[in-house]
């Protein structure tokens, strides 16, 4: 990652700044302000909400590496503010401590609105919060992006579509979601918000982009997250029981954070004609079991592998459909479960587990 570097030449400043393909733009400052006048139009304000989160903090560091100016808003409960403090000395990053429920005004050109917890124990600690995180948070991203005529994108999920009965699951699958269930509020949460951003985009041309995140994966994820990813992988490294919820032979498909973070990017980045929603996931498929013998292998872990009973509505298949992806994004994953897991354990083995509080008492 690069860092701004400034020294004081005589009564100049030389200010080194990335450009594409690993170079360097340098700018000259003295009594004059010199630039690449082509260069600074492409840089924008860009606003992510949740951007302290595991994925938001790789794409705050993904964008402030391009020079953009980014703002990152989070209210941290369930991210880590040592996950973008290595951000806060850079003269293009911006943290503000804030809640999406509640209005706030930026001057921006482009919203990454990612902000909702994800893991259903924290989504169904407080419920009512969640579905206003995504509702009323929508409107409030929204209102921004109209007043701003910003680009605006919702990190959407796989969550749409429910326990499929379509498989794998495609766009255009209207899903099958139990509205009164124990997971509605993240569910119908997240449906709701995407009819808020079709309707700002109808009624009043608000240019927004629709993304359905599947099952994401990788370093920096909270190890007391609740995923299946950290739990398994956090039980193994402390060598008690990895605890499987029905026999495993429930699936999901695991993509790499790297991965997810460039399809948020193209799509972003992409045609104004083409808003979504658009899958962003790994198209491999692999049983829960499945995944808990691999983390063993990799860890060579003296777990052992337990179950409990499934809980209400939770999904039996989960498989995304990426063909929309490839063929408006040009966007497909690049990194296998083995070398992402491989990635991830690494960086499970480098931290202390006893330095992160689990965001609620329900982490698996």
């Amino acid at each position: 990652m690069f860092r701004f570097n400034k020294e004081l030449l005589s009564r100049d400043i030389v200010l080194c700044v990335p450009f594409k393909n690993n170079e360097f733009l340098i700018l000259v400052l003295c009594n004059k302000i010199f630039f690449d006048r082509k260069f600074m139009s492409q840089l924008k304000r860009i606003l992510i909400t949740g951007g302290a989160g595991f994925l938001g903090s790789y794409l705050c560091e993904r964008l402030v590496e391009t020079g953009h100016d980014v703002i990152c808003v989070d209210n941290f409960f369930t991210s880590q503010k040592t996950n973008v403090a290595h951000l806060l000395e850079l003269p293009n990053f911006e943290l503000l401590r804030h809640d999406i429920i509640h209005p706030f005004w930026l001057e921006v050109d482009e919203i990454y609105n990612l902000a909702c917890p994800a893991a259903p124990g924290h989504y169904q600690y407080n419920p009512i919060k969640t579905m206003k995180t995504s509702v009323s948070g929508a409107m409030n991203v929204l209102g921004m992006a109209k007043r701003c005529r910003a680009k605006v994108l919702q990190a959407s999920t796989s969550e749409i579509y429910g326990n499929p009965e379509v498989h794998p699951q495609p766009e255009n699958y209207r899903g099958s979601v139990n509205p009164i269930g124990i997971r509605a509020c993240y569910d119908e949460g997240k449906r709701a918000a995407e009819t808020l951003f079709m309707d700002y985009h109808r009624a009043h041309g608000v240019n927004i982009r629709l993304v359905r995140i599947f099952n994401t994966y990788g370093p920096r994820m909270h190890p007391y997250d609740g995923r299946v990813v950290s739990n398994f992988i956090r039980q193994a490294l402390t060598n008690v029981d990895i605890t499987i919820y029905g026999d495993g032979s429930q699936t999901r498909s695991f993509c790499y954070r790297d991965d997810l973070i460039d399809g948020l990017i193209a799509m972003m980045n992409s045609s104004d004609d083409f808003v979504g929603p658009v899958n962003l996931g790994n198209p491999h498929e692999f049983t829960i079991l499945q995944l808990a013998e691999l983390i063993i292998k990799l860890t060579k872990s003296k777990s052992k592998i337990i179950k409990k009973p499934l809980p209400e509505d939770d999904p039996v298949r989960r498989q995304p459909d990426i063909t929309l992806a490839k063929q408006k994004l040009f966007w497909e994953p690049n990194v296998s479960i083995e070398e992402g897991l491989i990635k991830t354990i690494s960086w499970f083995r480098s931290i202390n587990f006893d330095e992160f509080r689990a965001p609620t008492p329900n982490h698996g």
